[in-house]
């Protein structure tokens, strides 16, 4: 098998506010972190453990956009990209990394309107990252969230 995949899946919370940067041409980027965590029972004292992983997702253009505009400090997100390592230098010249999720798709989870009891609907991740799609799907706040349509 010759193909390779570089798929990265991750359900958490946003550690922070998204971020916005502004570029020349109308491009956008919208950076953030998401929080996931891990829970289990440590063998040696029966305790209950939880790891918290960081990730730093950013997401471009009118996706990044509508993630500024629903998205706030809590909020619960699934997102879907790819992993991506960037090269930088710092104040001093030293060569730095960091990896970076670069969000292909998302859905929302929970939102600023669920937080505040709105019942706005929420855009879907398909009209986010403009691909094609049959039959838009949206959320409401009073949705059910255990009625899967699978």
């Amino acid at each position: 098998m010759s193909g390779t995949l570089n798929k990265v899946m991750l359900i958490g919370h946003l550690g922070d506010e998204v971020k916005m940067h502004y570029f020349d041409g109308g491009n956008c980027v919208g950076r953030f972190s998401l929080a996931t965590n891990e829970t289990y029972t440590s063998k040696q004292t029966n305790e209950r453990v939880t790891n918290t992983e960081w990730h730093n997702i950013v997401v471009r253009n009118k996706a990044a956009e509508i993630c500024e505009k629903y998205l706030s400090k809590g909020d619960k997100v699934y997102i879907e990209g790819r992993l991506k390592t960037r090269k930088w230098q710092d104040d001093k010249g030293m060569d730095r990394y960091s990896t970076e999720i670069q969000c292909t798709d998302f859905t929302f989870l929970s939102t600023k309107n669920d937080n505040q009891g709105g019942n706005a609907p929420t855009p879907s991740a398909q009209q986010a990252v403009q691909k094609p799609v049959s039959k838009p799907i949206t959320k409401t706040a009073t949705e059910d969230p255990d009625d899967l349509p699978f």
